[in-house]
Parts: structure tokens; sequence; C-alpha cells
């Protein structure tokens, strides 16, 4: 599971897909706005910023998600060591 995206990062991408939604937003940060060009989760325009599907898809996973379920067929077994006498 990937590390939580800092709260800061996290508004700022809400920002922008509650502007790409047509809603009306406040001024992003622009050090924010970098940031998560960096990471791949918004693009930068003559017009401004604007998030990318990745953001979007980020923004569909809760930061405090329990990781899913682990089934029997995924689990890896190894084998019992040698003892060494």
């Amino acid at each position: 599971m990937s590390p939580a995206l800092p709260e800061a990062l996290r508004a700022a991408l809400e920002n922008l897909a509650s502007k790409q939604a047509g809603k009306d937003v406040g001024f992003i940060n622009i050090a924010d706005a970098r940031a998560l060009t960096a990471l791949g989760f918004a693009v930068r325009h003559a017009q401004g910023w604007t998030i990318t599907a990745a953001g979007a898809a980020v923004l569909t996973v809760r930061s405090d998600a329990a990781p899913p379920p682990v089934e029997a067929s995924q689990v890896l077994e190894f084998p019992t060591p040698k003892s060494v006498d």
C-alpha cells in the first residue's frame, strides 16, 4: 500500500477536482500544485493547473481505508528451515 498523500496535497487535489467539476474554488498553493504535478496528479496549462486521471484516482481511495483482505490463494508458503546441528 502506498503512503498516504499529505493533507495539504490532498486538499489541493480536491480543490482541482472541484474546479474541474465547474465549482467556484479558491486559489491553490503553488508549491502544492507543483508537488502534485511532479507526482503526475496535476498538469499545468496557461489557465492554471488541472487534475489528471491519476489525481482523480487518488481521491477515490480513502486515506484511512483498511487494505483489502488477503485471500488464502494469495499467501505465499515458505519452506520450513532445516535445523543445523
